[in-house]
């Protein structure tokens, strides 16, 4: 969440950065209006029990001295009845605050492109040739029925729409590509692996930004204070919460391979074939933990390192930064990395990496201790490591060939038992 002290001291650079996000200001003035009040109730609430207290110290002495008090009995009697609603109204007041505090998206980074929405995303650079092919490539909705090893009939029967079956060598391409990657991260870049929960309570949710304004777009376990898990940013961002970390101990990168849930409510519609957009899929998350000094020199780390697996299995992607109106809520800057699809001709997003700032760290309470001085709010980032079914996706349309099989990139074999090539079925 944002600082009190900055929509306090600040509004317009707020507002200003609301209007980049294209989103109205009016909950500035809002909360304004509420703090303003609250600040006023708390001074009268502070007066009422200095009085109270003073009052009490004279009936003290009334009664000590053997003089009638009823006359400065009455007078505190009639100073205490008014602090419970005094209490009350101050609480409130902080109650409508705060929630609009938890409806206030982060405010973009200086760097970040100015625009309404993606039409404005700036492209920071490109890597990689995409392949040339001698006959019309085929997407993936069509390569893995033809190779038997996706089954999105089957899929929905089980489950309904937005679900897929694997079989055989795509279960397999699955795991070898989450393997892979977390031996990447691991052995070459330093990450800490964890398994985190799959379900998390709903205070979880609300350190990272998903609640209390995306809950539609989370799977809630019915009687419970349980989620599922939307990302593994969820649970690894929170691992830390409450604690004051040593500064020498940063930055702390983890990196973790879970299932994600997502209804996807606000998606009708759009990428409705296929495994780009599924209620259920497997992604390698990177998440660091950082000091605000040092936290967009991370965010570029992150996003290397993101690349690099795209490097290894040599596919083509560029690095686009995200406009002010893309940004995903809790952003102060994002890049994403998008792959290059043959059977869609066109780049695709294959992972978000983003900088929070202290933005989730107000909201979850993570802190460290700098060598002097007092704790400070961490800034925490993250990132995909790669979505592990839009890999998949990537690795069957770029290495597809004229008589229907898939190479498959080098780094992967020993993961598959040495296969290099998945044929069609029939």
């Amino acid at each position: 969440m944002l600082a009190r002290e900055l929509l306090r001291n600040d509004p317009a650079c707020v507002r200003a950065a609301l209007a980049a996000r294209g989103q109205d200001s009016g909950a500035v003035e809002t909360w304004r209006e509420l703090d303003d009040e609250r600040r006023s109730r708390l001074v009268e609430l502070e007066e009422h029990k200095r009085r109270r207290n003073e009052a009490s110290r004279e009936i003290g002495r009334l009664k000590a001295r053997g003089v009638d008090a009823a006359a400065a009995i009455a007078e505190v009697g009639k100073v205490k009845s008014a602090i419970p609603a005094l209490e009350e109204r101050v609480a409130e007041l902080d109650a409508a605050a705060a929630e609009i505090e938890l409806r206030l998206p982060n405010l973009p980074h200086a760097t970040v492109p100015v625009g309404a929405d993606e039409r404005a995303n700036r492209v920071e650079r490109v890597v990689g040739e995409p392949p040339r092919f001698e006959f019309e490539p085929k997407a993936h909705w069509d390569l893995g029925p033809e190779l038997g090893i996706l089954d999105f009939e089957r899929g929905a029967k089980l489950a309904g729409a937005r679900f897929t079956t694997y079989f055989g060598a795509g279960a397999a391409l699955e795991r070898a590509l989450a393997q892979f990657m977390l031996d990447l991260h691991v052995a070459e870049h330093g990450y800490l692996e964890v398994l985190p929960p799959y379900l998390v309570r709903g205070e979880i949710l609300v350190g990272t930004g998903q609640l209390p304004k995306f809950e539609a777009d989370l799977f809630k376990i019915e009687g419970h204070d349980y989620y599922l898990i939307p990302t593994a940013e969820v649970p690894v961002t929170n691992l830390h919460r409450g604690e004051v970390l040593d500064e020498s101990r940063l930055p702390l990168r983890y990196v973790a391979w879970t299932p994600c849930f997502r209804s996807e409510a606000g998606s009708y519609g759009k990428d409705v074939r296929g495994l780009v957009r599924q209620h259920q899929f497997h992604k390698v998350e990177l998440v660091h933990l950082a000091t605000p000094e040092s936290s967009y020199d991370e965010l570029e780390t992150m996003t290397r390192h993101a690349g690099r697996v795209l490097e290894r299995l040599g596919l083509a992607y560029r690095v686009v930064s995200l406009s002010s109106g893309d940004l995903g809520f809790a952003a102060a800057k994002t890049y994403d990395l998008e792959v290059w699809l043959p059977g869609q001709n066109a780049y695709r997003e294959i992972s978000s990496c983003s900088n929070c700032e202290e933005f989730q760290a107000r909201r979850a309470d993570l802190r460290y201790r700098p060598a002097s001085g007092k704790p400070r709010f961490l800034h925490t980032l993250n990132g995909s490591g790669l979505a592990v079914g839009r890999t998949l996706i990537a690795v069957l349309e770029n290495g597809q060939q004229a008589d229907g099989s898939v190479v498959l990139p080098e780094p992967l074999r020993p993961y598959l038992r040495g296969l290099e090539r998945i044929r069609p079925v029939g």
